[in-house]
């Protein structure tokens, strides 16, 4: 593929073009050239768009798309367009699918099925067979198969000797465990969380504690194996001091936050919107200003759209019946744009990564093009017309947004919007 971007703002801190306003020449998917003006000799595809920033390739470390298995909410194909046109040129693939991703062969399906694509798709592997908690599944078969890490998606491993084990085991291979920190007896069948706010409405209370003790128990279960772990999304104040407080142990642990974790409050929940329903559960503003500042000084490692498509058939219900869950990767960069600077934004889209052995390439001559292109100062109301998913629960429905994707170049194709 060969193309010339014409006159982009470059938003790398690794690059010698970082805040400079450049064309790049792309000639058979790597970067030729980078200089205030470009001659089109060889009549290249040109791109021109109004307000137009370039950065290295957005990460998402937490996206579902459903298939195999429920292809009603999205299949492979559209859930890769909605990712490149979202920006992201890498997703970390979670493991709720029917059958559960908890083999190699399972492995190699979602690779096989996205290949020749634009965007880069790293599978997770289930941690316990069928994501069930209750038998270690093939680890180190699917670590060879190429899975990114192990991860029972949103289903906390209630055993500890079998997450002592886990840990052990994937060290061995230096594989990375991930947890969903929720200890289920304390969340019992709480569906918002649990404060004045849960109280007044009549829904049961997840409380803030169900997290904070498992991630307790998930850290002094790594303290004594040594292994790797990945905290996802975390949604309290207290969460982010216990996190604090494993780094400055030198244990080896990482987290991330959902996107909306970081905007709404459970106040959200007075209608009884069912797009507001996630798990974990919108907390208070105190835990909201606690995760910003985890961001900002690093406790915080990523931050994920947590995407999780849901049909119609299981969102627009009852409150108490309908499913978790939010698409996010449309909104992803719109939303985080109104908290952070362009630089902050970029910044926390393409920093986790690294955590996972995946390499972004910097806007730097001789290197693979995998880029991200986007109007950063842009402001719109989100709608169903910014939706590429074939699932529309987005809890960012009606929301200012600032900033959005043009596209991506990457792995040698484009796919712009």
């Amino acid at each position: 593929m060969n193309v010339l971007i014409k006159s982009a703002t470059i938003i790398d801190s690794k690059s010698d073009f970082h805040n400079q306003t450049a064309d790049i020449l792309i000639e058979k998917g790597v970067i030729t050239k980078i200089s205030k003006r470009i001659n089109n000799t060889n009549n290249y595809k040109e791109i021109s768009n109004k307000n137009l920033h370039v950065s290295q390739g957005w990460f998402d470390s937490s996206v579902s798309f459903g298939e195999p298995g429920y292809e009603e909410r999205e299949t492979l194909k559209n859930g890769l367009r909605t990712a490149a046109c979202s920006g992201f040129t890498s997703v970390c693939i979670n493991t709720n699918t029917n059958p559960v991703i908890d083999s190699q062969a399972d492995i190699l399906f979602i690779q096989s099925k996205s290949q020749k694509h634009a965007v880069s798709v790293f599978p997770y592997g289930a941690v316990t067979e069928q994501s069930k908690g209750e038998h270690l599944a093939e680890l180190y078969d699917m670590h060879v198969a190429g899975a990114i890490g192990f991860y029972d998606y949103k289903k906390p491993i209630e055993n500890p000797n079998l997450m002592k084990i886990a840990l052990q085991y994937a060290a061995n291979f230096d594989g990375l465990v991930c947890s969903f920190p929720q200890e289920p007896k304390i969340a019992g069948t709480g569906v918002m969380n649990e404060n004045v706010m849960s109280t007044s409405l009549g829904l049961k209370g997840n409380p803030a504690l169900a997290e904070e003790l498992q991630i307790a128990r998930d850290l002094f279960l790594l303290e004594y194996t040594g292994g790797k772990l990945h905290v996802q999304t975390i949604s309290t104040a207290r969460s982010v001091d216990l996190i604090r407080e494993a780094k400055t142990k030198k244990l080896d642990v990482t987290c991330s936050v959902a996107i909306h974790n970081l905007i709404f409050t459970d106040n959200e929940l007075r209608t009884f919107d069912t797009q507001f329903k996630v798990n974990p559960p919108l907390r208070t503003q105190e835990d909201i200003d606690a995760l910003i500042a985890g961001l900002k000084d690093g406790t915080i490692d990523m931050v994920t759209s947590d995407h999780n498509p849901i049909d119609i058939e299981h969102k627009k219900i009852e409150f108490d019946y309908a499913k978790n869950g939010t698409i996010g990767l449309e909104s992803a960069f719109g939303a985080l744009h109104t908290i952070f600077s362009t630089k902050k934004t970029v910044e926390l889209l393409t920093k986790g990564s690294e955590r996972f052995g995946i390499e972004t390439p910097s806007i730097s001559i001789g290197n693979k093009a995998h880029l991200t292109l986007f109007d950063p100062d842009c402001s719109y109301t989100f709608s169903n017309e910014n939706i590429v998913s074939t699932s529309k629960n987005s809890i960012f429905k009606g929301f200012n947004l600032k900033g959005k994707a043009y596209g991506i170049i990457s792995n040698n194709k484009s796919v712009l919007n």
